[in-house]
């Protein structure tokens, strides 16, 4: 669609669209090229030693070129924030937002890439050639559940981390938040009974790291009901989630599950009743994360549960990505990880969870993200644990 000189200038009386003009990026030297000696050096003839010593030694292109502190952030534009399937271009200013906020918070270059492919093959094969480009690979709103097979492929197919941040980023926040709202509330991830409404990208990824973290029993659903060994129609992401989580055996709706739960983890876009909170267990959590309508409204959440979080800035404990994605990869990136292994999500969950320490309360079970202590907690929790899990290179 053309837009006219006239349509643009009053796009721009909005402040979103003032901000967006010309993009939020830019490339900047980091050398200066004042003369002919400078010129000389930062290019030919002297840049050709330096192609030459990496060709005889490929690891030098980490410390010769800025490929060691670069990132490329992936789309097609699939399941972009909560438009969904809004293609390659429109999702471009999301993904500068993203290589901004991983300038801003973690001090890691980024570079945006939509490519005009849904095809998992060609997705997998356009990242693969581009990958001697980056220090690390950064796949975002990529949908489900092309995005376990995106990610898993290019894991095993590259020697950098590879993360799609739909899925980790938000994991490793709510296992720190919820890591929090126990503690508060004088429990363990033991004694939680937790149920997740939404089985897409996030859903999976959240339930996996809670699994994994010991949490005592978690049920998923899905705009069918909860997930159970059996069930028709499942997808295979779907069928080994169903093996692994509901020992209490629901069968039912979200909101007959949630009668006793401890912990609703809401990732579905879809809502859930005030009767439905009502019926949790003393000292409940909620995280309502659909954003820009979380399932239930904080206000009416809060009525019956002990902590209330959800993914917006307008309230308390906001389940923000920007609060891990930066210092992940700023760690891994430090010693040169070949990956993220398990491990370093929860060595990322746990520096999180630890900047709030002592000063937890049922407004603030997790940091915001402008705690300028929380990139570096968290990127020296993922080098160490990148060193201690073997994938270090440096």
């Amino acid at each position: 669609m053309t837009v006219s000189p006239v349509s643009l200038a009053s796009l721009d009386l909005d402040p979103a669209f003032a901000l967006h003009r010309g993009g939020k990026l830019e490339v900047r030297s980091t050398v200066p090229v004042r003369d002919a000696d400078d010129l000389s050096l930062a290019y030919t003839p002297g840049v050709a030693r330096v192609c030459t010593a990496i060709a005889d030694n490929h690891d030098l292109v980490n410390d010769y070129t800025w490929v060691s502190n670069v990132v490329a952030v992936v789309s097609d534009g699939t399941a972009v924030l909560g438009l969904g399937d809004i293609g390659p271009a429109a999702a471009m200013p999301v993904m500068e937002g993203k290589a901004l906020l991983f300038k801003e918070f973690g001090n890691v270059d980024a570079v945006p890439i939509c490519l005009d492919t849904t095809d998992v093959d060609a997705l997998v094969e356009t990242v693969v050639r581009l990958a001697p480009s980056f220090g690390g690979v950064n796949l975002e709103d990529i949908s489900a559940p092309r995005c376990f097979e995106v990610e898993n492929r290019l894991r095993e197919l590259l020697d950098i981390p590879v993360f799609h941040d739909d899925q980790h980023g938000t994991a490793i926040v709510v296992l720190a938040a919820l890591q929090n709202a126990a503690r508060l509330t004088g429990r363990s991830l033991g004694d939680l009974r937790a149920v997740v409404a939404g089985a897409g990208a996030s859903g999976v990824a959240v339930t996996r790291i809670l699994l994994g973290a010991g949490i005592g029993d978690i049920a998923v659903s899905d705009s069918k009901g909860i997930l159970y060994s059996g069930r028709e129609g499942l997808n295979p992401v779907k069928e080994a989630l169903a093996a692994d989580t509901n020992r209490a055996g629901h069968k039912g709706s979200t909101e007959q599950a949630l009668a006793g739960a401890d912990v609703f983890i809401g990732l579905s876009g879809s809502t859930v009743s005030e009767q439905a909170v009502a019926s949790m267990a003393p000292d409940a959590i909620v995280f309502a994360l659909s954003n820009p309508t979380p399932e239930v409204e904080p206000a009416v959440a809060a009525r019956y549960a002990r902590v209330v979080a959800t993914g917006r800035s307008d309230f308390p404990n906001q389940i923000n990505n920007v609060l891990a994605f930066p210092g992940v990869f700023r760690g891994a990136l430090d010693v040169r990880a070949r990956t993220v292994t398990e491990n370093m999500k929860v060595a990322a969950a746990t520096a999180l969870a630890s900047v709030v320490g002592d000063d937890v309360a049922e407004d603030y079970v997790i940091p915001s993200p402008f705690d300028a202590r929380v990139a570096p907690a968290v990127s020296a929790a993922v080098a160490r644990q990148a060193r201690e899990d073997g994938v270090a290179r440096k």
